[in-house]
């Protein structure tokens, strides 16, 4: 069954976590309707990444619900400067592994009418730093055996 969205225009706040950098990583995705209320969240382990990967895995997961949600407009929020900076075109992707995420992000984004990305204070974005580090807990927690 496909979820609907009854505004066109979602707030996105998105974040990565890496328990060393490399380490072991997670992405965290909410998406919030005009009114604050949240329509939809997401959260992915990664295994073992960088967290600049993992701050773009969080902005790919979001957009990517977003998009499947049938948002035409999307304000994206991320504690991350490098990665807002270098989605706004400010920075360049001089890093060769962050490439392809930034293009990837850059061909989701092409599919909406409207996008903006601003960056945030990591406190103004605990909602998906906490998805983003619950899905790390849930791939490296022991087996609970029944």
């Amino acid at each position: 069954m496909r979820e609907t969205v009854v505004v066109s225009s979602l707030l996105l706040y998105c974040d990565g976590a890496s328990r060393g950098n490399p380490g072991a990583a997670g992405a965290g995705a909410v998406l919030l309707d005009p009114h604050g209320d949240e329509v939809a969240s997401a959260s992915k382990y990664l295994g073992r990444t960088s967290n600049n990967e993992a701050e773009y895995a969080g902005l790919l997961l979001g957009l990517e619900r977003a998009l499947a949600l049938g948002a035409r407009r999307i304000s994206i929020r991320a504690d991350s400067q490098l990665m807002v900076r270098q989605l706004t075109g400010e920075y360049r992707v001089r890093a060769p592994h962050l490439r392809p995420l930034q293009a990837k992000a850059v061909e989701l984004l092409s599919r909406f009418e409207r996008w903006d990305a601003k960056h945030i204070p990591r406190e103004q974005n605990s909602r998906a730093d906490a998805l983003a580090n619950e899905a790390i807990d849930r791939a490296l927690a022991p087996p609970t055996s029944t």
